[in-house]
């Protein structure tokens, strides 16, 4: 069975540059749930505009807690 969490992100440009060089490689927020979660940076490379990358996400996972799909929701 999948699982979800909902996160909002606010990464401004000049941050998230770091992660596209390598400096930083994971992600690390908290859900809404309170849950703390951790994911690759890459996966939002998709979603960065020139402000960055600010809305909020849902994150499904499997049983295994690997990665499925992100998706924007707002």
């Amino acid at each position: 069975m999948a699982q979800h969490l909902i996160v909002d992100l606010y990464i401004s440009a000049d941050e998230y540059l770091r992660h596209y060089k390598g400096h930083v490689s994971q992600v690390v927020c908290e859900a809404r749930d309170g849950r703390r979660v951790r994911f690759p940076s890459s996966i939002l490379q998709r979603f960065v505009t020139r402000s960055g990358i600010h809305g909020s996400f849902r994150i499904d996972f499997d049983d295994a807690n690997k990665l499925v799909a992100v998706k924007r929701i707002a």
